[in-house]
């Protein structure tokens, strides 16, 4: 559109527009707020071979590069680069809405430095110089894109088909977009490319390639398709519910969410007027954010056909739209049904005319009063300019027009809705998107209901704002949220593995290892508790661990805690029946003393047996591995007396042994000093060097935080161990020598089963010890002090009791003596 100079006026008043030539792509300004795709010189023509593209791109590029020259030559005269008037001078070319135009068009118009200003897409231009002269009213592609992505991580589609438009038009979407989308997660099941445009006359050919790209998308699990085309393929896939009327396809139809970018505006086909509207009923479609001009409605309600030249487009229009024809003066013919000029736009369908501005025309609006606000900024900059009249002017936009660029780029003003219009460094309007919902009607009506915006300003994770419970789904989806997921999500408690072959967003779902869970959907993987929780059943949540101990209120420690006590008092008993028949010759037999050294160590270890029950702490830790093994290396170390002592008494009897002077009292306590003080010594150098200490333990039980004492050293726990085994050893292989001797004499043979329990409870203690888990560690051990120790009171006590108590008769000297035979 060129805009003249001498009728271009701001304000309230309208600005008058000459259209200089018919262009692929017309914008029909006072009419309708759509944008018919009117061909007068061109056919579109879609083939899937790629026979003729080149013919087609060839041919495109031609009318292109024509009605550029066009501009540049005298009115009614092809005769590039000369004019012989002063008027109908192009200032600035108002162009769109396809990416194309501008991919062609700026090499023509560029050279002359015309400001260019693009209402719908435009390519991306090859180097800083070439968009000089661009003014984008359409905004900044990369924040469509970025809009696009939050509004499906918003309602978690990460499973979609996309068709794109064929890269021979522009920039190629595949190669510099697709990139983002798989960075963000969302993969695809398909990527299909409009069919190819090409001059042939195949009918058969041309529907054929949508057919197959029906099919690819029905046949898709995908239930969400982007739309990233242009105005001129809305009417195909308008056509998409009626294929099956052309086509015998055994593929049902299925109902689909339709994502459509905002250069997408809403165009049909004059033989679609009264098809239905299901296709787009509940779409989700990007628009350039708009405001409602004043008078519009009421305007274009108004407008009827001149017979003006200038008004043809208008008069074409108005021929699809009402299906008759305006008389033609050059053709005798009668052409059939005859437009009057007087139809009522009212009885249009909204399919065919629209009366409420889209975002194009809302852009195509603001341009245009862009030049008007330029050009008197321009003219305005020297006032001596409105002194010498019109012709003056024109003489001077023709000699200066180049400077227009400056004024055009800096202009700033509030159109008559009340918005800012200007423009940034990079020659691009800063605005954003509104996100439209569309509501169709069985009475070929819609609405388009907006429910949320891209804001042009705003961090990139908060770009969008949306109304998610204003939408409409389309039928098939009962008004509930879409699902378009490769696969059923993986719950909580399960994480996502890929399988092989197949696009990320396609995984199976792995149950969660033991001791791990997920607490989200689709989880990456799983991840441990914390030390101080576990995992539930599900796998899906941390629950806190109890903490234990063996306490003396549970039942295994009120039982171990009974069965302390009594063989304590078992063992009090004994000692009290010993020393009230001290002088009794079964008590004096043996070493008396070492008998009460033993009962007494007995009874101690039953009692220090309570050290392991409770809750640890800083005293019990310290003394309760120690007491035990020095008390224990004491009674073992009586025994090993005793036992020395009855075989050194048999060996002294022999004549002339020399025996007799180790018989007697001071070997015994010796064996039993020397071999606790080595004891002693080696838990005080443990207590020295790494004392036990209170702990819990995490790990061994899952659901349990275990109170324990931790052996501090290890290695010395088991040289405490080590030696009371040593000491057993020995008095066992001494006691087990000495089991011949008289029964009468001597207790060896007790003795000796004695030690034989002792030894079988300690040497099933450690594989037992080793295998158990939590408090049950601290029981086993309890339970093996109490074996041995009662081992040791009943094999050894126990006979000697019998007699004192129920055969009094037994327990007298001459009993004691076996006479040899």
């Amino acid at each position: 559109c060129a805009t003249p100079l001498g009728k271009c006026s701001i304000g309230n008043h309208p600005l008058i527009l000459h259209k200089q030539y018919h262009s692929e792509d017309l914008v029909i300004a006072g009419i309708s707020s759509q944008i018919y795709m009117m061909s007068e010189k061109v056919t579109f023509r879609r083939n899937p071979s790629n026979e003729l593209v080149d013919d087609f791109i060839y041919f495109l590029a031609r009318w292109i590069y024509l009605a550029s020259m066009e501009l540049l030559s005298t009115k009614g005269r092809f005769i590039p680069n000369y004019k012989c008037d002063l008027k109908d001078n192009v200032v600035a070319i108002l162009a769109g809405p396809n990416s194309y135009i501008a991919q062609f068009m700026p090499n023509i118009l560029n050279i002359y430095k015309i400001p260019q200003l693009i209402y719908g897409s435009a390519a991306e231009m090859d180097d800083n110089i070439q968009a000089t002269f661009f003014h984008q009213l359409f905004p900044n592609e990369d924040l469509q894109i970025m809009g696009i992505i939050q509004l499906l991580f918003h309602f978690q589609w990460k499973w979609i088909g996309l068709i794109v438009q064929n890269p021979e038009y522009g920039t190629s979407f595949i190669q510099n977009r697709l990139d983002i989308f798989f960075k963000k997660g969302i993969c695809f099941d398909f990527v299909e490319e409009m069919p190819k445009e090409s001059v042939t006359n195949d009918i058969e050919v041309q529907v054929s390639g949508y057919v197959m790209m029906y099919k690819v998308i029905m046949r898709s699990t995908a239930n969400v398709v982007i739309i990233y085309c242009e105005n001129e393929d809305m009417p195909v896939f308008r056509m998409f519910p009626y294929i099956s009327e052309y086509e015998d396809l055994p593929i049902k139809r299925k109902d689909k969410i339709w994502i459509m970018s905002a250069q997408m505006e809403f165009t049909s086909l004059p033989f679609q007027k009264y098809r239905g509207l299901d296709f787009i009923h509940g779409a989700l479609s990007l628009a350039i954010s708009s405001k409602e001009i004043l008078g519009f409605k009421n305007f274009i309600q108004v407008r009827k056909p001149t017979s003006e030249e200038e008004d043809s487009l208008t008069r074409l229009f108005w021929e699809h739209a009402f299906d008759c024809s305006f008389p033609n003066a050059m053709l005798d013919e009668d052409s059939g049904n005859e437009c009057t000029g007087e139809e009522a736009l009212e009885t249009l369908p909204e399919s065919v005319f629209e009366t409420t501005i889209t975002g194009q025309s809302y852009s195509v609006y603001n341009a245009v009063y862009a030049v008007a606000h330029a050009l008197q900024a321009m003219f305005s900059f020297k006032p001596e300019h409105r002194k010498r009249g019109n012709a003056w002017e024109l003489r001077t936009l023709n000699q200066q027009s180049w400077q227009f660029h400056w004024y055009l780029r800096t202009v700033s003003f509030n159109n008559s809705a009340g918005e800012t219009v200007s423009f940034g460094e990079r020659g691009e309007k800063a605005t954003g998107f509104d996100i439209i919902n569309w509501v169709t009607f069985p009475n070929q009506s819609f609405d388009r209901i907006k429910v949320g915006n891209i804001a042009p300003v705003a961090p990139p994770n908060k770009l969008l704002t949306l109304s998610a419970e204003e939408i409409l789904w389309p039928t098939m989806f009962n008004q509930e949220q879409p699902i378009s997921a490769c696969n059923s999500h993986c719950l909580s408690g399960s994480s996502r593995i890929k399988i092989e072959g197949k696009p990320f967003c396609c995984y199976d779902c792995f149950q969660c290892p033991e001791g791990k869970i997920s607490n989200k959907t689709d989880a990456d993987d799983c991840f441990p508790c914390s030390e101080d929780r576990y995992p539930n059943k599900a796998h899906n949540l941390c629950i806190p661990k109890r903490i234990t101990f063996l306490s003396y209120e549970e039942p295994l420690g009120i039982s171990l805690t009974t069965t302390a006590f009594f063989f304590s008092f078992i063992s009090a008993g004994v000692l009290g029946i010993f020393i009230k028949e001290r002088d009794t010759p079964i008590v004096r037999a043996n070493n008396r003393n070492l008998t009460y050294i033993l009962l007494i160590a007995l009874l101690l270890s039953f009692l220090c047996s309570l050290l392991f029950i409770g809750q640890p702490n800083q005293i019990k830790c310290p003394l309760r591995q120690t007491a035990f093994g020095i008390i224990f290396s004491v009674a073992v170390s009586c025994i090993l007396g005793k036992t020395t002592i009855v075989v050194l008494a048999f060996m002294a009897t022999r004549p002339g042994s020399k025996m007799k002077k180790w018989v007697g009292k001071r070997l015994a306590n010796t064996i039993v000093l020397s071999c606790s003080l080595i004891q002693l010594l080696i838990c005080m150098v443990w207590l020295a060097i790494y004392s036990p200490f209170p702990d819990s333990d995490m790990h061994s039980v899952v659901e349990e935080i275990v109170l324990q004492c931790n052996e501090g050293s290890t290695m010395m726990f088991y040289i405490v161990l080590g030696f009371m085994g040593l000491l057993t050893a020995v008095s066992f292989t001494v006691a087990f020598l000495a089991r011949n001797l008289p029964d009468s004499f001597n207790e060896a043979k007790f003795i000796t089963f004695s030690m034989l329990v002792f030894c079988s409870v300690w040497i099933s203690f450690v594989p037992t010890y080793l295998s158990t888990k939590g408090k049950y560690m601290v029981a086993v051990e309890i339970f093996s002090i109490l074996a041995s120790a009662a081992g040791l009171l009943s094999c050894i006590f126990f006979p000697k009791c019998y007699i004192i108590i129920l055969r009094p008769d037994l327990n007298r000297k001459e009993q004691l003596i076996k006479k040899q035979t």
